[in-house]
């Protein structure tokens, strides 16, 4: 069984910001594969169903991001699932926006949600979809905090079906061929966007 966690912050208020991707994205899975039922339970909306083909548990954390941990320890001690099958997608400010990158493990860069898993878990040894949204632009009025709780914009926004499309590839990847696997095809290198790569000129013959 994997244990398939989206962060975010609860309320009407948060639930198109940035900071919420991982709701976001649970919300499309489980709308997709028929996973309907969701209810109260390890202070969180948890819904069961077959993702992929394995049993899977999706929750989304109802205790405000810092103290996502408090939701998703208890759930994984209930359901015997160990760190490394506990899946989780969050935000990330270091990636641009749309990317999408699997990573095992590592600190939390200053993400309090991951912040607060790594020590309620005891290790930061679980699996990340990593979900870029991008530095705040230089035209943007404000703290960083100010950026990942503020909405998509509308470009953003119109981009979001293929985000979801990335995110749920991952996650089949990561559900079907194993994480080592699942890392090397998502985290490959992306295709140039501006264009294919030009060949560099050959030297000028000298002499």
């Amino acid at each position: 069984m994997h244990l398939l966690v989206g962060l975010g912050n609860p309320g009407k208020k948060y639930e198109r910001n940035r900071h919420n991707i991982g709701f976001l994205a649970i919300d499309k899975l489980a709308d997709k594969h028929g996973i309907t039922d969701f209810r109260d339970k390890w202070s969180a909306l948890q819904g069961k169903g077959r993702l992929f083909g394995d049993d899977a548990v999706l929750l989304k954390p109802q205790t405000f991001m810092n103290l996502s941990g408090d939701s998703v320890q208890p759930a994984a001690a209930f359901l015997k699932v160990a760190p490394d099958h506990v899946v989780v997608v969050h935000d990330e400010l270091d990636l641009p926006f749309g990317e999408v990158r699997l990573k095992f493990g590592g600190g939390h860069a200053g993400h309090n949600g991951l912040r607060s898993m790594i020590a309620r878990l005891g290790t930061p040894d679980f699996l990340r979809v990593r979900v870029g949204i991008g530095r705040p632009p230089a035209t943007f009025r404000g703290e960083v905090a100010d950026y990942v709780l503020s909405d998509f914009d509308g470009v953003e926004h119109a981009s979001l079906p293929d985000v979801y499309a990335r995110i749920e590839a991952a996650v089949e990847r990561l559900f079907t061929e194993g994480a080592k696997a699942a890392m090397t095809a998502t985290n490959a290198k992306a295709p140039v966007r501006n264009g294919p790569k030009k060949e560099p000129k050959p030297p000028t013959p000298t002499g």
